[in-house]
């Protein structure tokens, strides 16, 4: 299939992980399940209740994630990656190998400089 710059979607897709912490987020649901608001919180130390509240609203407007409130006191809410949302799989895991070694290929630079 021919690409045509003009057509690109890379930034519409770019624009539903784009975020320090979106894709640490999908990563955490993908490999552990569905996960509670303060587990999540927890296992992200640096990231606020604001800001995680935030990516979540954008990650299940965008159907990559579901909530689920169950009424009682007090509120239990969880969050689970959906069907079309595991679909980002293979691109996270793309990114991180390439992130890798990309993270390589710059000290691997910066140690050739130094010598």
């Amino acid at each position: 299939m021919e690409k045509v710059p003009e057509d690109c979607r890379v930034e519409d897709a770019l624009s539903i992980l784009v975020g320090k912490w979106k894709p640490i987020i999908l990563l955490h649901l993908l490999q552990e399940g569905t996960k509670r608001f303060n587990e999540l919180k927890r296992s992200m130390p640096g990231i606020t209740q604001k800001m995680l509240t935030k990516q979540l609203r954008e990650l299940e407007d965008e159907d990559i994630i579901k909530r689920v409130i169950y009424p009682q006191v007090p509120p239990k809410v969880e969050y689970s990656i959906t069907e079309y949302g595991r679909s980002l799989e293979p691109i996270l895991e793309a990114m991180h190998e390439w992130g890798m070694k990309h993270t390589l290929h710059k000290m691997e630079k910066k140690n050739q400089k130094s010598s």
